[in-house]
């Protein structure tokens, strides 16, 4: 069965997600297909906002948020998240170096490094300095990847994945697809693993 995750650095619950993902992966032997999206290009085709807008006016909505996403913290002991104080962040860089790493099949310790410093040492990663400083930190070619950025193959490659995605059922992120099924949010996984298992 062909599994994908749907991703946006920007979302913590992205974030979150991947925490888990390796063990749902241990589990059933297999492997999830990371796929990097544009979360604003994805709100902007479908008309959705984030939480924090789309939920600002609702009495005890965000509250309750924040504590279904603590539950989710606590049940898988991931202890290393940290809330960004520069979020909301304008993700268009580090994801077209997302898919820039797709392209160049090193998307795994690109994806590691830019999460680590999205929500676990969180820093302003919409710019480009502190972009440079973190991937050199976490031993990537911040040069390259950087430079690769502006190619327009790399930029076709994130419209691309967005639309393809959004055609697909995508409204936010994280969204998986198990086969032709899709899931949205963190608290599908579990429902994912069932879907591979069955």
């Amino acid at each position: 069965m062909d599994v994908e995750f749907h991703f946006d650095f920007g979302s913590p619950n992205a974030y979150l997600a991947h925490r888990v993902i390796p063990a749902i992966e241990a589990r059933t032997g297999v492997p999830f297909r990371y796929v990097p999206v544009l979360l604003g290009g994805v709100f902007k085709a479908t008309g959705n906002r984030s939480p924090i807008e789309a939920f600002a006016g609702i009495r005890n909505k965000l509250a309750y948020q924040q504590l279904e996403t603590q539950r989710f913290i606590n049940r898988y002991g991931i202890e290393e998240f940290r809330p960004n104080p520069f979020f909301p962040v304008n993700t268009l860089a580090i994801m077209r170096g997302a898919a820039a790493a797709e392209l160049d099949g090193t998307l795994p310790a690109y994806v590691n490094a830019v999460f680590h410093h999205m929500w676990e040492a969180p820093k302003k990663m919409d710019d480009p300095d502190v972009i440079r400083a973190a991937l050199e930190e976490s031993g990537l070619d911040a040069a390259a990847i950087i430079a690769r950025t502006q190619d327009p193959d790399v930029k076709a490659k994130l419209i691309a994945n967005t639309e393809e995605s959004v055609a697909r059922g995508t409204f936010g992120s994280p969204t998986f697809f198990a086969g032709n099924a899709i899931w949205f949010g963190k608290d599908r996984l579990r429902d994912v693993e069932e879907a591979i298992t069955r």
